[in-house]
C-alpha cells in the first residue's frame, strides 16, 4: 500500500511540474479564445438571418417581423459575445496581476517553426509533459469545410500538373474457386477419360493484384499483375491413389475401399493479364474524363509463373479389423517444382468465369497438365 501511495505522489508531482505556465503563452491562449467566441457567435447569427430570410421569401412573416427578428438575434448574440469576452478579460486581468506579483514566469517566446509560421497551443486542447507539448483538437464544421476545400484544391492542382485527374493504379483482392482436372498432351478430348473426378476435384485461389491504366488519360486497356496462392486438389477415380515408383508417379488401385483419396498441391503464382475494362468513364464538372473501373464487362488474357510450396496425399479407409485409418503422406510425388501457363477470365463487374491451364507437365516424365475452371471475384 505504501509503495502504491509513493507512486501516486511521484506521478502527481511530475504532472504538476510538467504543466508549468508562462505569461506570454497564456496571453495568446486568451486572445485565441476571444477570437473563437466572436467567430462562433457571428456564424450562428448568420445562420439565423438566413432562416429568417427564407421565412420572408415564403411569406410566412412580414418584412417588419423579419427586421424585428433580425434585431433580436443580433442583440442576443452581441450580449453572448460580451458576456463570454468579459470572462476572458477577467482571466487576463488576473494573469497580469499574477505576473506583477511574480506568480507566473515570463520567457522568450518559443515557437514551433513550420513553413515560417508560429504555432501556439490552447490549454483546452493540449497538455505538456516535460518539454514536449501534445495536442488534440475538435474543429467546428466551418473549419472542417474550409480544410476540405483547401485539400481538394491542392489535389486538383497536383493532378493538373501531372496531366491526370484520377488514379492510374488501383488494387483488388482476388478470390477464385472451381473444379480441377488434367489434360493429356494438350488434348481437350482426354478430359472425358480422365483418371480424376471432375466435380469433386476442387481448387481455391487467394491473391492481391494491381491494375494499372495503359494510358495517362482514361482508357479501356489495363495491365494487371499480382501474387496469389492456390490450393489444387485431385481426387482419383476407381479407388486409386498415387504411388511413387522411382522417378515416376503412378495411379494404383488400393487394397482397401477408400473413403478419401486426395492429392493436394499448394503453389504460389505471379499472374499478369491485359484487361479490357468497358466501364463507362465519368466526367468532372469541367468536362475532364474520370476513369471508372469494375462497372461493366471485363476481359482478361494473360499468363502466370510460380512454384510449388508443398504436396500432400490424404487417404482414409476402414481396414479388416474395422479400424478407421487416416494417412497423411508428405512427398513431392515427382511433381515439377516450377510451373507456368496461361489464364483468362470474362467478368461482369466484380464476378466472372475463370480458366487456368498449366503449360508444363504436372508430374515429371509425363504429359499430364493441370486445368482449372471456375468463378473469380475481383473486389476493388
Amino acid at each position: 500500500m505504501k509503495r502504491i501511495l509513493l507512486i501516486v505522489v511521484l506521478f502527481c508531482t511530475t504532472i504538476a511540474f510538467s504543466q508549468e505556465k508562462y505569461f506570454e503563452d497564456e496571453v495568446r491562449k486568451i486572445s485565441k479564445r476571444i477570437e473563437l467566441i466572436t467567430k462562433t457567435e457571428k456564424a450562428a447569427l448568420t445562420e439565423k438571418v438566413k432562416l429568417i430570410n427564407k421565412r420572408l421569401e415564403k411569406k410566412e412573416i412580414t418584412s417588419e417581423e423579419a427586421q424585428r427578428l433580425k434585431k433580436e438575434a443580433a442583440e442576443f448574440h452581441a450580449k453572448v459575445i460580451a458576456d463570454k469576452v468579459a470572462v476572458e478579460e477577467g482571466k487576463l486581468q488576473m494573469l497580469v496581476q499574477d505576473k506583477a506579483n511574480g506568480k507566473i514566469k515570463s520567457k522568450v517566446v518559443v515557437t514551433e517553426v513550420k513553413k515560417k509560421k508560429e504555432r501556439y497551443y490552447d490549454d483546452e486542447d493540449s497538455f505538456t509533459i516535460g518539454n514536449r507539448t501534445f495536442r488534440f483538437s475538435i474543429a467546428n464544421n466551418e473549419d472542417n469545410l474550409e480544410r476540405r476545400k483547401e485539400w481538394l484544391r491542392r489535389r486538383r492542382n497536383r493532378w493538373d500538373r501531372k496531366g491526370k485527374r484520377s488514379r492510374s493504379t488501383t488494387t483488388q483482392f482476388v478470390f477464385a474457386m472451381g473444379v480441377n482436372n488434367v489434360l493429356v498432351d494438350h488434348e481437350l478430348s482426354t478430359l472425358k477419360n480422365s483418371d480424376y473426378k471432375f466435380w469433386e476435384s476442387h481448387f481455391y485461389e487467394l491473391g492481391w493484384t494491381w491494375k494499372t491504366r495503359m494510358d495517362r488519360e482514361a482508357s479501356k486497356l489495363y495491365f494487371k499483375y499480382g501474387v496469389s496462392f492456390l490450393w489444387n486438389n485431385l481426387r482419383p477415380k476407381n479407388n486409386m491413389y498415387h504411388v511413387v515408383n522411382g522417378n515416376k508417379t503412378d495411379l494404383v488401385v488400393h487394397a482397401e475401399k477408400l473413403d478419401e483419396n486426395r492429392l493436394r498441391h499448394v503453389q504460389m503464382n505471379f499472374p499478369i493479364h491485359f484487361e479490357w475494362d468497358f466501364s463507362r468513364d465519368g466526367e468532372y464538372a469541367d468536362g475532364t474524363k474520370r476513369d471508372r473501373t469494375n462497372r461493366s464487362i471485363r476481359i482478361g488474357i494473360g499468363a502466370f509463373a510460380g512454384f510449388k510450396l508443398g504436396t500432400r496425399q490424404y487417404i482414409e479407409y476402414v481396414d479388416g479389423s474395422n479400424v478407421k485409418v487416416e494417412e497423411l503422406q508428405k512427398d513431392n510425388f515427382n511433381m515439377n517444382k516450377f510451373n507456368y501457363g496461361l489464364s483468362a477470365y470474362l467478368a461482369w463487374r466484380d464476378v466472372g468465369v475463370y480458366a487456368k491451364y498449366d503449360m508444363n507437365p504436372l508430374f515429371k516424365n509425363t504429359k499430364v497438365r493441370n486445368l482449372s475452371l471456375g468463378i473469380r471475384l475481383d473486389l476493388n
